[in-house]
């Protein structure tokens, strides 16, 4: 386990634009509690550091844009349509990403599924990387049932290591995001 060794010190951290400091007098504390003790006075950071993960929450809004790709070897001939994805997240999370969306049903009727991969690239909180994620959607009597996670492994950057899940919020034609993840306490 690491150690973080002051003297007379004080420490600064910093979660995207949000940041705290602390001072210490001859402090010998293992590094994930010092991340600890120091997210906890930063305004709106929430985080908590168990078996060297420390747990997060983000948000922010994105735009996105759908395209209709043509039909492959796989899908030709039924009623599942593919989409490419662009999106763009703002907030604690800055970033773009591309993916594919297969769906199928009549949501004209309220009855309708699908499922998506993206890849996202960018900025969240401050660690920059990449990492997947996966969405599985359904709609019934126009109720949404949606989750969406982290691919496992997907990770890379300053981002490896992520798991989590997002949950997407679309309210009056605008589209927000909240996020709960882990990442590991210090970039691999």
């Amino acid at each position: 386990m690491a150690l973080a060794i002051m003297t007379f010190s004080r420490i600064s951290l910093t979660f995207g634009r949000r940041s705290a400091s602390i001072g210490y007098c001859h402090s010998h504390l293992p590094v994930p509690l010092l991340v600890a003790l120091m997210a906890a006075q930063a305004p709106g950071i929430e985080s908590n550091i168990k078996d060297g993960l420390m747990s997060m929450h983000a948000e922010g809004t994105f735009d996105v844009k759908t395209s209709p790709l043509s039909t492959d070897e796989a899908t030709n001939g039924t009623a599942i349509g593919r989409y490419g994805l662009d999106k763009q997240f703002h907030g604690e999370l800055e970033a773009t990403s591309k993916g594919e969306m297969l769906g199928a049903g009549c949501p004209a009727t309220g009855t309708a599924g699908y499922v998506a991969i993206e890849q996202v690239t960018g900025t969240l909180n401050g660690r920059t990387g990449s990492f997947a994620l996966q969405h599985f959607g359904t709609m019934e009597d126009n109720k949404f049932d949606l989750t969406v996670r982290v691919v496992p492994g997907s990770g890379n950057g300053e981002l490896t290591g992520i798991s989590g899940t997002m949950q997407i919020i679309i309210s009056n034609g605008k589209h927000t995001w909240k996020f709960d993840y882990s990442l590991p306490a210090a970039p691999k």
